[in-house]
């Protein structure tokens, strides 16, 4: 297996720490004080701060130019209340960190002690700790930055924990990922009536049960195929608790998931075009709204080489998945950006699935995602 860091206990510690105090999305002040705390310790050349609001960039540089490769780590946690009662559980009610995000930080902060320790030799590596993840405003707002846009990656990286998969197995895959994520939020506006009279009214029911309905029609649940498509029903409101009267505006939401940008697309020019055919249909004034967006992590073919070399070197077990992962992750839309990849780091088999309440990342792997970072680094800068 990899080869053993000294600085494990440190990194477990931290981890443990930033377990204790979750932040939610675009919150993440203090999380970003503690990180910026231990940089300090192994200080990098170049340290930019609140970037699309809470990230942080740290640049180590080479002697000399060359390529320059980002390694992304995220910084929220999840509104879920933690049920574990070890130690270092949150201490904050209804918050906690249920995918896994304070072990990648963790990951991240060990390869920069990595990279103080042993600089590239030519051109730079960039940690990018990105805030807001889970609500998929983060990527956005941090390549949105001015600052951000001046780094140019050649290579962008990521991982991501994988409960159900052995501990320290790589899983890679060119290609799509995991899927594209859009959800769609839908008010539609008639008039309000007596309960009695409907007909002087226009009330929105029967829409509703059609889009649903036809929204529901483009579910395709066999993601081998191109128009993979799972379509799930989320929230639904109509009118008030008052049985005399007819409503007279209802709102709707649907989360939609697809294994590629372009099904994406035409997925959601379909829903839109349903909206606006069935509000025609009973008179309706109708809003569309897509909100929390995750791009597909499209993987290039040279940067899941870079990492399947790594693990090899390494001797860490590799696993080829056929097809994509159908949740969302918003490096994605670094991957549209640069070439890049997002790969899986296994978590144990018997480890709680990602935001179950009783999920824990296990420290265990945390040397082994410092390993493949820094094995991949210093391929690109030629480090070795």
């Amino acid at each position: 297996m990899g080869t053993f860091l000294p600085d494990f206990i440190e990194l477990q510690e931290l981890r443990k720490e930033l377990h204790q105090f979750p932040e939610l999305s675009g919150k993440e002040f203090n999380t970003a004080e503690r990180i910026v705390s231990f940089l300090q310790k192994y200080p990098p050349d170049e340290l930019v701060t609140t970037v699309g609001k809470t990230g942080i960039l740290a640049t180590y540089s080479g002697e000399v130019l060359g390529q320059t490769v980002l390694f992304r780590c995220e910084l929220d946690a999840l509104p879920i209340n933690e049920i574990n009662i070890f130690n270092y559980r949150s201490e904050t009610k209804g918050i906690s960190h249920k995918c896994g995000h304070d072990g990648h930080i963790a990951i991240l902060c060990g390869l920069a002690k990595q990279l103080y320790l042993n600089k590239p030799k030519k051109g730079k590596v960039v940690l990018l700790f990105q805030p807001a993840e889970e609500d998929g405003s983060g990527a956005k707002k941090v390549a949105n930055d001015i600052r951000f846009q001046q780094v140019k990656p050649d290579y962008a990286f990521a991982l991501h924990n994988l409960p159900g998969y052995s501990k320290s197995q790589i899983v890679i895959k060119e290609g799509t990922f995991t899927c594209a994520v859009n959800s769609i939020i839908i008010k539609l506006k008639g008039i309000t009536s007596h309960a009695g009279e409907p007909e002087n009214g226009i009330n929105p029911a029967l829409a509703m049960a059609e889009i649903t309905t036809e929204f529901l029609q483009l579910t395709q649940p066999l993601i081998a195929q191109d128009n993979f498509c799972i379509v799930t029903p989320i929230y639904t409101a109509m009118g008030k608790k008052a049985y005399g009267v007819s409503a007279g505006e209802g709102e709707i939401h649907f989360t939609v998931r697809s294994n590629s940008n372009n099904q994406m697309r035409i997925v959601e020019a379909k829903f839109e075009n349903f909206v606006a055919e069935k509000a025609a249909k009973y008179h309706l004034a109708h809003t569309i709204k897509w909100t929390q967006s995750f791009q597909a992590n499209e993987n290039s073919k040279d940067a899941v080489a870079l990492i399947e070399n790594a693990a090899l070197i390494n001797d860490y077990s590799i696993l080829k998945k056929e097809h994509p992962f159908t949740w969302g992750e918003d490096f994605g839309l670094f991957t549209q950006l640069y070439s890049g990849a997002m790969f899986g780091l296994g978590s144990g088999e018997d480890t709680p699935a990602l935001h179950n309440p009783d999920y824990d990342f296990p420290d265990e792997i945390i040397t082994t995602g410092v390993t493949m970072f820094h094995e991949i680094s210093k391929k690109i800068t030629n480090a070795q």
